[in-house]
């Protein structure tokens, strides 16, 4: 069941238009060293469709949670070509901290909802930057407005977009001396990712 509804998620993301500053597509195609990327729990069905076309060939690892729904994405990002890292802030969250460390050491791409896997929605917590600054690793925001997207009646009001429409992306890297201080760069980077994912 879950190879049949990757494909069709796949066609289906295939038809989306998306437009990015060139800055931005410089940052997204820099493969030179591992990235962990910082987006909302609600943007998460771009992301298989954003490697295939920006990181191609570039192992990507995704922060899942441990729990029965959790194992749904999983099997959904496994059969999409992404891999997974199992738990949460609620749920085996220090033995994922140090395994998303170890991939990011191992020369792959990380991801990280920082409002997930439970909200509140857009209210970041500090596992990403826990994980960056004991990485050591680059750190990239990443942003996206739809022109036309359904939204679910989940906690987050998760994103679909329509078939065949816009969506305009966003990366921006982090500096490091912004991680310096662990709670103003929660602060800091929770308020940016807010600019860059604005609600219609």
């Amino acid at each position: 069941m879950i190879w049949p509804l990757a494909a069709a998620v796949r066609l289906w993301l295939s038809t989306i238009r998306f437009e990015m500053p060139a800055g931005d597509l410089r940052t997204i195609t820099l493969l030179g060293e591992p990235t962990l990327f910082i987006l909302w729990h609600n943007r998460l069905f771009m992301t298989s469709e954003i490697f295939r076309r920006y990181r191609k060939g570039h192992p990507v690892h995704g922060l899942v949670s441990a729990s029965k729904d959790g194992a749904w994405l999983a099997a959904y990002f496994a059969a999409a070509g992404m891999r997974v890292v199992r738990g949460s802030s609620s749920r085996m969250g220090r033995e994922a901290a140090s395994a998303l460390v170890e991939v990011l050491r191992s020369g792959s791409d990380v991801g990280i909802t920082p409002d997930g896997p439970r909200g509140p929605c857009y209210e970041m917590k500090p596992g990403a930057v826990i994980v960056a600054r004991r990485a050591r690793t680059r750190v990239v925001l990443a942003g996206m407005a739809f022109e036309s997207a359904w939204r679910l009646s989940s906690w987050d009001g998760f994103y679909l977009p329509r078939p065949f429409s816009r969506a305009r992306l966003r990366f921006e890297e982090v500096p490091a001396e912004a991680l310096i201080d662990r709670d103003e760069a929660v602060r800091r980077l929770g308020a940016r990712l807010n600019e860059l994912n604005p609600d219609r």
